[in-house]
């Protein structure tokens, strides 16, 4: 059973992601528990009773979430429920994909097409649009080379763990370790 300080977190996060990305708190919720929760793999029940919530909210968070790649569910053989559990690949940057903004820009200079004879004032949304979706577009692809770059120049320090590693923790943070002076 989480901890308050855990639920609180969870709160947060799904506020953030409520206001931020129109998620519904419970997928918000849910992602900030799967985020702190041990063991990380969870039933559908075990989810339900940690974030206080019914099952089908539960169930509805977890589509939601796998839907935008960040969480999954797994299941052993001979058992007859899922686990879920976060999705290690989204870890990685999300919307981060150059076509996602030349996708933009197209639509946008479709809306721009339907002014042709409009007032500058009333283009210029439109116009400022597709530059930024062309900004992006271009500018993306390097910004995740570099974010990889450094992921990996933290993995090769010990500052990250490397795919499927166990999370680095400094000394005082481990079980069973004090750094008092004695």
């Amino acid at each position: 059973m989480p901890n308050d300080a855990q639920l609180l977190f969870a709160d947060h996060v799904g506020r953030f992601y409520a206001r931020q990305y129109g998620f519904p708190p419970m997928a918000g919720r849910l992602l900030g528990h799967l985020l702190v929760c041990d063991p990380p793999q969870q039933t559908i029940d075990e989810l339900g009773e940690a974030l206080l919530a019914s099952r089908s909210a539960v169930t509805g968070a977890v589509k939601l979430l796998e839907t935008y790649g960040m969480a999954r569910r797994t299941r052993t053989a001979g058992e007859r429920m899922d686990r879920v559990t976060l999705n290690p690949d989204s870890r990685q940057p999300q919307n981060f994909d150059a076509a996602l903004h030349e996708e933009h820009a197209a639509l946008f200079r479709e809306g721009l097409a339907l002014l042709t004879d409009a007032p500058p004032e009333r283009r210029a949304p439109l116009e400022e649009m597709i530059a930024l979706a062309e900004f992006l577009a271009e500018r993306l692809p390097r910004l995740v080379d570099e974010w990889q770059t450094h992921r990996d120049e933290l993995r090769a320090s010990g500052r990250l763990p490397g795919p499927g590693e166990q999370p680095h923790r400094p000394r005082g943070d481990r079980p069973g370790t004090d750094t008092t002076e004695r």
